[in-house]
């Protein structure tokens, strides 16, 4: 492969202005995001004092964002998917601007951000499954995972550009002016997404009940080996192998320094996630591409073992640029496996269903991080453990699911869907 091919594709910019719309949307969306999310974090810790308070937030956003997640599945099966994501950005923008408001007030109520975490989660929860299944229409055959890396740049982009911007104008302007930008990115997106066709589901499944859809969906990902693996695979990273909850410790502890060093623990895996979305071309050429998977996963799993095991901090913050690397490849890979694997009619449910794992497990993943740290005694030991049981993972899920080594993006979508996920009578 030439060196110009392992350059992030950026074809379907040129071949599609719908796509376009939506990458210029993403990309200023995740900014905005981020500076609601760090401005949020430093409004409640400066109304309440208390750190707790923000991992409270923290929770309630993402509880509220895994119902949306899964309600917006089914929703994204059964609704024009254009009319589900300008409803809820609108929505989203009328709860920021809330944000805003109260940030603006002489005494600030933190009840008011509470609530606005729960309404805002659920809102977007809600839209994001709309939007990562009508992506496939939006682009041309074949470039899925061109689509796929693009979106992971946009979100690269916001995660180092954001929190800085946030920390900037907390400390100058206020976090009010955070909200407000954030608000006023929504507006911009929603004229932005405004001229994009009608994007109605694949057939009607308006009289299927929720619960039966639902399963139906889980049907699918339980008898489809490649759909079904590529999330088992992801577990093996997500739960075994996160290791940010032990940053703190081990940049004050292991490496003996302080908070600068704990911030360059946490900013290494965001650059190494960055440079592997710009060298992300060769995503969409390789033929192996379940292969590539497995092996893009097993790199996360032994840069994490070698950052537990890393004496010096350069060697540390290499390693964990290495994983963000992998952690990149593994999800334009996973989410492109995904898209081409599922058919359009499911690809709500089964978008949500990836969502909503992207979401939970590195939750779950930090707090066994952290509970397996306490209990050797070492957050380093246990780095290591956890990119050991990693890469075990993985090799059992490639011995175990022959069909994801085999998957390929090659070949007409959702071709493998087997016999026992296809749709059951409405109302069945």
């Amino acid at each position: 492969m030439r060196l110009g091919e392992m350059v992030v594709d950026v074809a379907p910019l040129r071949s599609s202005r719908n796509f376009r719309l939506v990458f210029a949307t993403q990309t200023i969306s995740m900014v905005g995001t981020h500076l609601t999310s760090v401005a949020a974090s430093i409004q409640v810790y400066a109304l309440t004092g208390s750190s707790v308070q923000v991992g409270l937030m923290s929770l309630v956003l993402g509880l509220a964002l895994l119902v949306g997640l899964i309600a917006g599945g089914l929703l994204a099966d059964r609704v024009d998917r254009r009319r589900i994501v300008l409803v809820t950005r609108a929505a989203t923008a009328v709860v920021i601007a809330g944000l805003a408001v109260n940030a603006a007030l002489p005494e600030p109520r933190v009840w008011f951000v509470f609530l606005a975490a729960v309404l805002a989660g659920g809102i977007n929860g809600l839209g994001a499954p709309a939007l990562m299944a009508a992506t496939p229409h939006l682009v041309q055959p074949g470039q899925v995972a061109a689509a796929g890396a693009l979106t992971t740049l946009t979100a690269q982009l916001g995660a180092m550009a954001g929190p800085s911007l946030a920390g900037l104008l907390a400390a100058g302007p206020g976090v009010a002016i955070c909200f407000a930008i954030d608000a006023a990115v929504y507006v911009v997106g929603l004229a932005l997404l405004a001229p994009l066709p009608a994007l109605p589901p694949d057939g009607s499944h308006g009289a299927q009940r929720p619960l039966h859809a639902m399963a139906e969906g889980l049907r699918f990902v339980r008898g489809n080996p490649v759909v079904g693996g590529l999330l088992l695979i992801d577990v093996c990273a997500m739960v075994f192998a996160m290791p940010y909850a032990l940053f703190p410790e081990l940049g004050t502890e292991h490496f003996g320094s302080g908070p600068s060093t704990v911030g360059l623990l946490y900013t290494a895996p965001a650059v190494g996630a960055f440079l592997g979305a710009l060298s992300s071309g060769w995503t969409g050429r390789v033929h192996h591409t379940g292969r590539a998977l497995i092996g893009a996963v097993a790199l996360w799993g032994l840069a994490v073992t070698c950052f537990g095991l890393s004496p010096d901090l350069w060697l540390a913050l290499l390693f964990l640029a290495l994983a963000g690397l992998g952690d990149t490849a593994s999800e334009i890979l996973r989410r492109a496996l995904l898209q081409h694997h599922t058919p359009d009619r499911l690809q709500g449910r089964v978008g949500s269903l990836w969502l909503a794992q992207a979401t939970a497990g590195p939750s779950v993943g930090n707090l066994e991080a952290g509970l397996v740290a306490r209990a050797l005694g070492s957050s380093a030991v246990a780095a290591v453990v956890g990119g050991v049981v990693c890469l075990a993972g993985v090799a059992a899920v490639a011995l175990a699911v022959p069909g994801l080594r085999r998957a390929t993006l090659l070949g007409p979508p959702g071709a493998s869907e087997p016999t026992a996920a296809k749709a059951s009578p409405a109302g069945d």
